[in-house]
């Protein structure tokens, strides 16, 4: 039987945090050119893992995403990296219905039960348990063999280790009975120590005229466990704790280049645009470092570029000021444009685009901020969009214009506006899908005689 989907990797990778939610994208391609693709997603661990979604369409030769979520975890797994308890299971067929409802989640479920078991195709997907944590874990073990599991399956795992990590790591490993064999291991996998680098027995490594709680100390060490495990304490309003200066814990991370802190401080809640008393926020003081990952880290969780410090710098200034070259770029090319139309922030949108960002800037697939409006159906921030001059016309990696995504989206208001300011109505895909050829698989007839008013090739109805 002819294959219909095909999935970016055959084993879910999930960067394992204790008492967090863990979370993993799975990629779905569409190898069927002619109709659409329902597929449902299931899990031999419904007490562990959540599906977002669990079932959905995929246009023909198009693609589609669903997010694993591993809920928080107090132990370590069992076994890892593999977990041979942990599995999915992905179940497609060729979707053949001319009811638009069909097309709702609930009803796609509930379509996959009245078709025969024959009529579809199952995939299988596994499961592994990667991270600086388990790592660490596995050497305080002495487990040799989880040891070049792990690195195997997550080759940056050592090169993104802070030289502290680095150096606690190797700290651990030399005490084991099979210290040789697991230093051995870790150094010539890359693990690369800063002998510069020396642990500071003080408790506080603080003067108390600072201000800082035990979270902030705790964050000035980069112990991220040690953090949460506080904060959870202290209870989550400590996350807003304040020194002297003004400065939240966010900002000290942000200072100090604790990324794996910044982290988790984002997704317990910190406010990721908080300004101390002089105006600056994380992100200013991430970019006056010319900290390129924490700049990015801070951009895609919400953080505001725009935000001036007391003296009316923004974090662009600075980072011009002091010749940061790849935070400049990151702070220029758009990426926060890009999210706000994605997520319909409308203000937040309008003010990125007035103070001059970038409006071309597209993402690893080839997305522009205009493509990911219309992915989403936001009719207003497509508007906004196209007032500003985006060309209406341009294409992802797979060549599809905002149009075949405003289709897909099914947002009818969407392509109006799109179609309205002059989108071609007849652009193909990199394989030759038009919108029109789309709105028939996906039997959005209200789309499709639109379309066709508008000048679509009616040669291309589908349904």
């Amino acid at each position: 039987m002819e294959r219909l989907v095909e999935v970016s990797e055959p084993e879910v990778r999930l960067d394992f945090a204790l008492n967090c939610k863990c979370r993993a994208n799975v990629r779905l391609r569409s190898l069927c050119a002619t109709t659409p693709i329902a597929f449902k997603v299931q899990t031999s661990s419904p007490n562990k893992f959540l599906v977002n979604p669990p079932c959905g369409l995929i246009p023909p030769l198009s693609y589609a995403t669903f997010q694993i979520i591993l809920k928080p975890q107090t132990q370590f797994p069992p076994t890892f990296p593999r977990s041979p308890s942990d599995r999915f299971l992905i179940k497609t067929a060729k979707f053949v219905s001319s009811s638009l409802e069909s097309t709702r989640q609930d009803s796609i479920n509930s379509w996959f039960s009245t078709i025969p078991y024959v009529s579809t195709q199952d995939l299988k997907l596994k499961v592994a348990f990667v991270g600086p944590i388990l790592l660490l874990h596995a050497v305080r073990c002495g487990d040799l063999d989880a040891v070049r599991s792990l690195i195997k399956r997550q080759k940056s795992v050592l090169s993104e280790l802070s030289p502290r990590e680095a150096e606690s790591l190797l700290r651990v490993a030399s005490e084991l009975v099979t210290s040789e064999e697991m230093v051995n291991l870790l150094v010539e996998a890359g693990l690369k120590i800063d002998t510069r680098v020396k642990l500071d027995n003080a408790s506080n490594p603080a003067d108390s005229s600072k201000g800082w709680c035990e979270v902030h100390v705790a964050v000035a060490f980069d112990r991220k466990d040690e953090m949460l495990s506080l904060i959870r304490m202290r209870g989550y309003g400590s996350l807003d704790s304040r020194d002297r200066e003004g400065r939240s814990i966010l900002h000290l991370a942000a200072s100090k280049g604790s990324i794996k802190c910044a982290k988790v401080l984002l997704e317990s809640g910190a406010d990721a645009n908080a300004r101390s008393k002089d105006g600056r926020t994380a992100l200013y003081r991430a970019a006056a470092n010319g900290d390129r990952r924490m700049v990015g880290m801070l951009i895609e969780s919400g953080a505001d570029p725009t935000i001036p410090n007391n003296r009316g710098r923004s974090p662009l200034d600075v980072a011009r000021d002091k010749g940061h070259k790849e935070v400049v770029e990151i702070l220029e090319r758009g990426e926060a444009v890009l999210m706000a139309a994605m997520r319909g922030e409308l203000e937040r949108l309008e003010t990125l685009l007035r103070k001059g960002a970038d409006i071309s800037y597209r993402d690893q697939y080839g997305l522009t901020a205009l493509h990911a409006a219309a992915m989403k159906g936001h009719r207003d921030a497509t508007l906004i969009l196209v007032e500003y001059g985006v060309d209406l016309d341009c294409q992802d990696k797979e060549g599809h214009t905002p149009l075949h995504l405003a289709v897909h989206s099914g947002s009818m208001e969407t392509v109006e506006v799109l179609v309205d300011n002059g989108a071609d109505v007849n652009a193909k895909s990199a394989k030759g899908t038009t919108s029109l050829y789309m709105a028939g698989a996906l039997c959005y007839d209200d789309i499709s005689q639109f379309l066709i008013s508008r000048g679509a090739h009616s040669s291309d109805v589908t349904c």
